[in-house]
């Protein structure tokens, strides 16, 4: 697992920067109704997603919430004043006090299944009847473009992925969040070339196959056999998923 105060500094420039964030921020923005004033950003990052929701329609107040401090400073020094240090798994705020609340790129790095049902739990608590919640699904199948790379990694030892959009749904149902629509954006920045993904697994981005390990020594091996080192494989598509809170 990658220590997100270490990989604030470098966090936005390595995942595709203003365009991806941009994307993102699109695609929630898309899934909201209209009226809606009041938007929690959990696990908000850097802010650089946070900050074109808050641009993104006028009226509308944004709050971002973070665990990792080196993240949510620079959330905070993008959105000062609006940005909460705080865990997914037990909010700050009470219960009902928002319109809709986003989590991107949160759910496939819970620990555990029961994580993932807590935060769902929270994030479902945080709204008032009628509130929406966003979140994207399936992260880890949409990098699986079907490149080399994606030839070479096939044989990786993988965990469940608990951000599996039937699980999630599932989740979200035992909290009275019913399906409500779905969008999908580009990971501008986000294709991976051979010696890119050889660098993300010395620095434990394969949560799988430890850092100098045999098992990704192995696959390191491999990748740099492959043509083109520096060319990036097509970007990722992402889905987000909208659940609409009965009552």
């Amino acid at each position: 697992m990658l220590d997100y105060d270490k990989e604030a500094e470098r966090y936005d420039a390595s995942r595709g920067g203003e365009p991806r964030a941009a994307a993102a921020a699109q695609a929630v923005l898309s899934l909201l109704p209209d009226g809606t004033r009041r938007l929690l950003d959990v696990a908000c990052g850097t802010g650089i997603v946070t900050r074109r929701l808050a641009t993104g329609r006028d009226g509308l107040r944004v709050t971002g919430v973070d665990l990792a401090p080196a993240m949510a400073r620079q959330a905070a020094a993008r959105m000062p004043g609006t940005v909460v240090l705080a865990d997914s798994r037990r909010l700050p705020f009470h219960a009902g006090r928002f319109d809709a609340v986003s989590s991107v790129w949160l759910l496939h790095l819970a620990p555990t299944e029961a994580d993932v049902r807590t935060i769902v739990g929270e994030c479902a608590r945080m709204l008032r009847p009628g509130g929406v919640y966003v979140t994207t699904v399936d992260k880890a199948a949409a990098h699986n473009v079907g490149s080399d790379i994606d030839a070479v990694m096939a044989s990786r030892p993988c965990r469940a992925a608990r951000d599996a959009a039937a699980l999630v749904e599932s989740y979200a149902l035992d909290h009275a969040l019913l399906p409500a629509g779905e969008a999908r954006f580009t990971g501008h920045g986000q294709g991976r070339s051979p010696r890119r993904t050889v660098a993300d697994l010395r620095r434990g981005w394969f949560v799988t196959l430890p850092p100098g390990g045999e098992l990704a020594g192995g696959f390191a091996a491999r990748l740099a056999e492959l043509p083109d080192q520096d060319r990036p494989r097509p970007d990722p598509v992402f889905t987000v998923r909208a659940f609409r809170k009965s009552g």
